[in-house]
């Protein structure tokens, strides 16, 4: 007896593990649907939570100027078109103008930070020199002043050059690395770049500039692109700056643009500016289709150094 009882205790222990097993594979399936069932009701209630001032904001371009408000459904009862032709011309300049203007402003400042960014970000990441850390400190402070405490020293800098009413207080501080998010962005990813690559470039007998330009930028696509994402993307719906430093007409941007169909003494023409509003996002929406991989891509190799 005293033999055959660990035989048993080995038998029953396996049946029990046949019956738990047997449990399992009846149960999981039904509990991991059913949470799996709750997770999607859940995402497509919020997501469409999330996106109805969006789908309201294009029903309303199709209603005319009397229904906005009174019908807040999404399917319009009269459907028109007129807004979007009415909004194309109903200020001093086609619509167009004001879509060129924006185009320009966010080039330039895509570039300058694609340039000066990654320059500065290279010498902080690779070059030794005094006080590296206190600047790089320094710099990341920066990125917590709002913009409404450097506001008024830029004015009264771009007055006294007088850039006021060009392009330039929106472009030429781009070049000069003043975002600071995309610098420690840049940073973190030429970090987590290899010193193997520059030690076999100094032997080939290359310098800091071949080792940028040939070994640190082709690796860096995907900061370049996450970088030039976000800075498309905020310059083009920067409305605060620009309206400080363009105050005439012929120089508005389509946030600045936007802002004119909106009247104080209540005549404003909300269809119109419905319209242009649906027609200044589509450029945003087809720069993170295209750059939705690299954009990813960025985020995930800059932020798991």
């Amino acid at each position: 007896m005293t033999e055959s009882s660990p035989t048993l205790e080995v038998a029953r222990a396996a049946v029990a593990e046949r019956s738990q097993r047997h449990h399992l594979k009846t149960t999981t399936p039904g509990r991991v649907r059913v949470r799996r069932l709750v997770k999607h009701v859940v995402l497509i209630t919020v997501g469409i939570i999330m996106i109805y001032p969006l789908l309201w904001m294009l029903a309303s371009s199709f209603k005319p100027d009397a229904l906005i408000f009174k019908e807040p459904g999404l399917i319009p009862t009269d459907f028109t078109t007129e807004n979007y032709s009415q909004g194309w011309n109903a200020l001093s300049h086609p619509f167009t103008h004001y879509l060129m203007n924006s185009f320009l402003v966010v080039a330039g400042a895509v570039v300058g930070n694609l340039v000066s960014c990654s320059l500065a970000a290279y010498a902080f990441a690779r070059l030794n020199f005094r006080f590296r850390r206190l600047w790089f400190a320094t710099m990341l402070m920066s990125i917590m002043l709002p913009i409404h405490v450097i506001i008024v020293p830029q004015y009264v800098l771009f007055s006294e050059l007088g850039w006021l009413n060009t392009f330039l207080p929106l472009i030429v501080p781009k070049l000069l690395a003043t975002d600071a998010f995309f610098v420690f962005l840049m940073v973190q990813f030429f970090r987590g770049v290899p010193r193997d690559l520059d030690e076999a470039a100094r032997i080939d007998g290359a310098g800091h500039a071949r080792i940028f330009l040939q070994i640190m930028l082709p690796l860096a696509v995907p900061a370049l692109a996450t970088t030039a994402i976000f800075t498309f993307i905020w310059t083009w719906n920067d409305f605060f700056s620009q309206l400080i430093f363009l105050t005439e007409p012929d120089l508005y941007t389509v946030p600045i643009a936007l802002r004119t169909f909106l009247d104080s003494t209540g005549q404003s023409s909300w269809g119109a500016m419905f319209a242009m509003s649906i027609v200044s996002l589509i450029p945003l929406f087809l720069m993170f289709l295209l750059g939705q991989r690299y954009l990813v891509r960025g985020i995930a190799t800059t932020g798991l150094k």
